[in-house]
């Protein structure tokens, strides 16, 4: 099982900005037992009997999602920039939930991209586009520069020229077009253990009955070191624009022909 990329010479403490569900929610709770952790309370959590039964090394097959906990990407790992704080990002994410927004409206489903299985919106949708692309704008002054370390670690040869286009220019490649929502369940799976696990987790996705998901939450997460799991700072939920529409597209973009490495 290839590992998805993982910035070990970074500077810490890192922050990410990623949507999380309600605590406690039907889909919290999915996520975080299957990943035996709970980025909220920073406890590790009993898998799930009988996906233990099933899959006796699914603690290694979540090693690389459970370090981030379950969420979605909105602005993805950074260090901060010489005189940001974290009193200052707290901020920001406080004034960002309270500006009025239309809340995206997405039908989660679970599906693989490129290897790994996630919770994915079964369409695209035209204001969770937006989102992410307000959110990668609007928090990068709070991001340090890339190292050429960290850019080498991304491998830029295996990019697209658009994909390091916003390398250089966000700090991460699946940014703006490139953007796609996704709550990780897995590392990645080869071809003989993905049929299989999609399975299971798809009949234990339906079991909770989710058939629309409000992407409504913004969470600022912290890793103090390397070797440390992200964990909740704090969480604000967005505030709606009830006059703006709530709308969707039709799916692009499932499927194996998507970039070949979305990672955190």
């Amino acid at each position: 099982m290839r590992r998805l990329y993982s910035a070990d010479m970074a500077t810490y403490p890192r922050y990410a900005i990623y949507y999380v569900s309600e605590p406690g929610s039907e889909l919290d709770r999915f996520g975080a037992q299957l990943l035996g952790y709970d980025a909220f309370s920073g406890e590790d959590l009993p898998f799930p009997v009988d996906i233990v039964q099933m899959a006796p090394d699914w603690r290694d097959l979540t090693r690389d999602p459970r370090k981030y906990g379950f969420h979605a990407t909105l602005k993805a790992p950074l260090s901060l920039a010489d005189g940001r704080t974290e009193a200052g990002i707290l901020a920001a994410c406080q004034s960002f939930a309270d500006r009025p927004r239309p809340i995206p409206i997405i039908r989660p489903v679970v599906n693989s991209i490129s290897g790994f299985i996630a919770v994915f919106p079964a369409e695209p949708a035209a204001t969770l586009e937006q989102l992410a692309a307000d959110c990668t704008r609007e928090f990068d002054a709070f991001r340090a520069p890339l190292t050429p370390e960290d850019r080498a670690r991304r491998n830029p040869s295996a990019l697209t020229a658009r994909q390091r286009e916003h390398l250089d220019r966000w700090g991460y490649p699946y940014v703006m077009k490139e953007f796609r929502f996704h709550m990780t369940l897995t590392g990645r799976l080869n071809t003989e253990r993905r049929e299989p696990t999609l399975s299971m987790l798809r009949h234990h996705f339906s079991a909770i009955g989710i058939e629309t998901l409000a992407v409504d939450r913004l969470a600022l997460f912290r890793q103090e070191r390397a070797d440390s799991r992200f964990r909740i700072l704090d969480h604000w939920k967005l505030r709606e624009n009830s006059a703006d529409p709530k709308t969707a597209v039709q799916s692009r973009w499932f499927g194996e022909t998507a970039p070949p490495d979305i990672p955190e």
